[in-house]
């Protein structure tokens, strides 16, 4: 069973960037030294480690990194902050089409 770990590293510019590795320490020295010119955070540096989370299954790692690529900020500093109540929050659906909207007789 193989190990990856999804990682979350604010940037100098306050946003953040989410990836998956195997080796965390390896790959966060090359974003800080900027070994991939072409990176994201290669002009975005310096960059701080602010969440980590450790996965058994390779397919479970890259599902729970493309859905925190797509979360808003604020999602991702809610889950970095450990406050589950305001994740819960900021992951209700708000549209006016939501059932949650409509009345049982429609």
């Amino acid at each position: 069973m193989k190990t990856l770990y999804v990682y979350i590293l604010e940037c100098s510019d306050d946003s953040f960037y989410v990836g998956v590795t195997n080796d965390v320490g390896r790959r966060f020295i090359e974003h800080m030294t900027g070994f991939h010119e072409e990176s994201y955070t290669f002009s975005r540096r310096p960059l701080k480690l602010v969440f980590c989370k450790r996965f058994n299954s390779p397919i479970k790692a890259i599902e729970y990194e493309k859905q925190l690529k797509r979360w808003s900020k604020a999602k991702k500093l809610a889950l970095m902050n450990n406050n589950l109540e305001l994740l819960h929050e900021l992951a209700a659906c708000k549209n006016k089409t939501s059932h949650k909207y409509h009345n049982a007789s429609g």
